[in-house]
């Protein structure tokens, strides 16, 4: 629980959510929050334990350098390490997705809420995530997909449980129709984005209009109000019958949309436009003005969806835009019991959406709980005694940090770490020792069984970019803060204190 300096509460388990929260003024500690946001950005999960594999690396680091050995060679032993460690996931531990089945990315997203808030129903969220992913599913040119999980648009409402929770295919807008006199339902619709407020025009700050005739008066008023009549008129006569703006419209322009059975919705955000003009294949238009000085509005601006409807959807009306014609789209609807319920479980189904787009791009999948670590620190130990320079020991040091993954999940699970990461390592070095034995590499741990098990089997799985792109990122802020040797800092200048020409006239230099 994070309570910040106005009193907001934040209750979370995600690593770059805490440290990003957290004021931290250490400069090196500095290297390693900004380490958890950018796998955060890079990956979407494994925050937490890029951070713990960065700390132990310079722990064990820190041990070397006591022992009288140059961090220059410490950096060149963690740079070969991680090269190799990177190799022998490639070569060793990586299945391909396609012979797992589909099943195995459900798998990856329900090994990433395992440890979260809504970990008890990983079942059903998991399934949630794969079916959002798979929906907003676009060509990328060459013959693959990617997968823009930002079009998943996530929308949060107070009750009932997290499993009365729902996937809508289609657009979902946390808005409803300007006025009730409209239309709720359109078919066929070309949609108009507005970033500005169709509203009676008035003058600018600060602009004055003197007017020596009070008949006049009457004209300027009429004008005010036929500048935002003909701005409307420019819009609906390009074909548009769904208007969507981030500013507000006041009630004499929404009587022009009622008249033509137009819907126009009012105060949307702008990021939720920009993914709508994006999925629609229309455009954002933040003023009407033209090159010439003109105000027009042309119908290439129009987006275009099979229908636009407003529906009550769990307690609260909505606006759905369904078969969006550039891009389909996919809204989900949390529900929870409060605020901080319901903010953890946006952050944990990011994670799982993270994942299950990584599993798709890349179409590659590791064992989980400790499995890899586990295998490389024998393989990395077994590798160090056969180099005969200093690097030798960094090597060591490297293979005995990677350890600290396993042993903190037995920890977490209130289980003896020392005893499972033995078993843990005894079938690792078996299976790298002995050819009949190989199929062993998969074995990790079950933190509800407090054993080991063949988690190719179990069904545990991660990305494989996630655990290489944390052990190079940990690699390198742990280099990083290693190359540094001393730290310069500049004191704040003391307001109060006596300046040399002072102490002078003050006589206390006599």
């Amino acid at each position: 629980m994070l309570v910040d300096d106005v009193g907001d509460v934040t209750i979370t388990n995600d690593g770059a959510t805490i440290l990003k929260m957290l004021e931290v003024e250490h400069p090196a500690a500095k290297v390693l929050v900004e380490l958890a946001q950018l796998q955060d950005e890079e990956v979407g999960d494994g925050t937490t334990s890029v951070v713990i594999v960065a700390a132990e690396l310079l722990k064990n680091a820190d041990e070397l350098v006591k022992c009288k050995i140059h961090p220059t060679s410490i950096i060149s032993g963690y740079r070969l390490a991680c090269k190799e460690a990177c190799k022998y996931i490639a070569e060793n531990l990586t299945i391909n997705v396609d012979e797992l089945g589909k099943d195995c990315i459900t798998n990856a997203a329900k090994t990433s809420m395992s440890s979260k808030l809504i970990g008890p129903d990983g079942d059903f969220f998991a399934a949630m995530a794969v079916d959002a992913a798979t929906a907003v599913k676009v060509s990328d040119g060459k013959g693959g997909f990617r997968y823009p999980i930002k079009a998943v648009n996530v929308l949060k409402a107070h009750g009932k449980m997290s499993r009365d929770s729902q996937l809508i295919h289609g657009y979902a807008l946390n808005c409803t129709v300007a006025s009730q006199a409209m239309t709720t339902k359109v078919t066929g619709a070309k949609i108009a984005c507005l970033d500005f407020s169709l509203q009676k025009a008035k003058m600018k700050l600060g602009v004055q209009v003197l007017v020596d005739d009070p008949s006049k008066l009457e004209g300027i008023r009429q004008r005010e109000s036929d500048i935002t009549k003909e701005r409307i008129q420019k819009i609906l006569a390009t074909g548009a019958n769904v208007i969507l703006t981030t500013g507000g419209i006041d009630d004499l322009c929404l009587k022009f949309f009622v008249e033509v059975g137009a819907m126009a919705v009012r105060r949307c955000k702008k990021a939720d436009l920009k993914r709508i003009a994006k999925a629609t294949g229309g455009q954002l238009i933040t003023t009407m003005a033209n090159m010439e000085g003109d105000e027009s509005y042309e119908a290439s601006f129009l987006g275009q969806a099979e229908e636009v409807v407003q529906e009550r959807i769990c307690d609260d009306e909505l606006i759905l835009i369904k078969g969006p014609k550039a891009r389909t789209s996919a809204s989900i609807i949390l529900r929870g019991a409060n605020d901080y319920m319901l903010d953890e479980m946006e952050r944990s189904l990011h994670d799982a959406l993270c994942v299950v787009k990584r599993v798709l791009e890349s179409k590659t999948v590791v064992p989980g709980g400790g499995a890899v670590e586990a295998a490389l620190s024998i393989y990395l130990e077994n590798f160090a005694s056969s180099l005969s320079s200093r690097e030798q020991l960094a090597i060591a040091e490297f293979a005995s940090s990677l350890l600290v993954i396993p042993k903190q999940l037995a920890v977490n699970a209130a289980l003896d770490a020392t005893d499972l990461v033995a078993k843990l390592r005894a079938f690792h070095n078996s299976s790298q020792t002995k050819a009949e034995h190989k199929e062993l590499r998969w074995i990790g741990l079950d933190l509800v069984e407090g054993c080991v098990r063949d988690n190719k089997k179990a069904g545990v799985f991660e990305p494989t970019v996630s655990k290489v792109k944390s052990l190079k990122f940990a690699t390198e802020a742990a280099i990083t803060i290693l190359r540094i040797d001393d730290m310069i800092k500049l004191t704040p200048e003391d307001k109060n204190s006596h300046s040399y020409g002072d102490a002078c006239h003050a006589g206390e230099l006599d």
